[in-house]
């Protein structure tokens, strides 16, 4: 990989600062600080883009449009503070057959990247679950390979304490019935973060959601007999 780029220990500093000082005032009079490190991170975000296009075909056209603002939409929360303090972003995978998205989340003590689907509409929750129950093994096999669980642990996002409407309690597949969210999610601690080595773990995590996507990919753009609802 050509890039030498590192994510600076100032940018996850900024954050702490910025959770400390959570107004207008202070992030007005720190805006050349702020942009500065902004910078490192579409930086880092146009180089993780770069190299994942090599592999993937995402319609994200930059890793500047990649980041999210730091902005907060706070017309319909409590929580009033005008800013976010993390630096995140995401990139979108292009056209309806390929479905799932990239998602990080750089802060200190609390980094990590994800993937997959956050709410899925009702009628691809109801595709994805009748592909379960009529055969849940392509889906078991990818969740137990070994790459899987080495680098995300586990299959994540929220459940049904119940059985789903429609299906038995006792069904064989009712550990993957009940999901209502299906998320991935590999951590990193801060120094892994700041380390040059950061560019490369990111890229290969992003790069083992693949058969996750590819195979949900595969169920949301054909019908249970198997022909292309695209």
């Amino acid at each position: 990989m050509k890039h030498d780029i590192i994510i600076p220990k100032s940018s996850l500093d900024f954050l702490t600062q910025l959770k400390e000082n959570n107004n207008k005032p202070w992030f007005e009079e720190n805006k050349p600080q702020y942009l500065k490190e902004l910078s490192h991170i579409e930086n880092f975000a146009g180089a993780l883009l770069e190299e994942l296009s090599k592999t993937d075909v995402l319609e994200t056209s930059s890793g500047k449009k990649s980041v999210y603002r730091i902005y907060r939409d706070i017309r319909f929360s409590k929580d009033k503070t005008p800013f976010k303090t993390f630096w995140g972003g995401s990139y979108t995978r292009a056209t309806s057959a390929r479905r799932g998205g990239y998602y990080f989340h750089l802060e200190k003590g609390n980094s990590f990247f994800a993937g997959g689907f956050w709410g899925p509409n009702a009628a691809d929750m109801k595709r994805i679950r009748s592909e379960f129950a009529h055969d849940a093994q392509p889906m078991k096999k990818i969740l137990q390979s070994k790459t899987f669980v080495k680098t995300f642990g586990t299959l994540q996002g929220e459940q049904l304490k119940t059985a789903p409407k429609g299906y038995d309690i006792n069904h064989e597949a009712i550990d993957l019935l009940r999901y209502k969210q299906f998320l991935i999610i590999k951590r990193f601690t801060d120094d892994e973060v700041l380390s040059p080595l950061f560019l490369e773990q990111a890229l290969e995590t992003c790069k083992n959601m693949r058969p996750f996507f590819d195979y949900m990919s595969e169920i949301l753009s054909t019908d249970i007999n198997g022909a292309s609802v695209l």
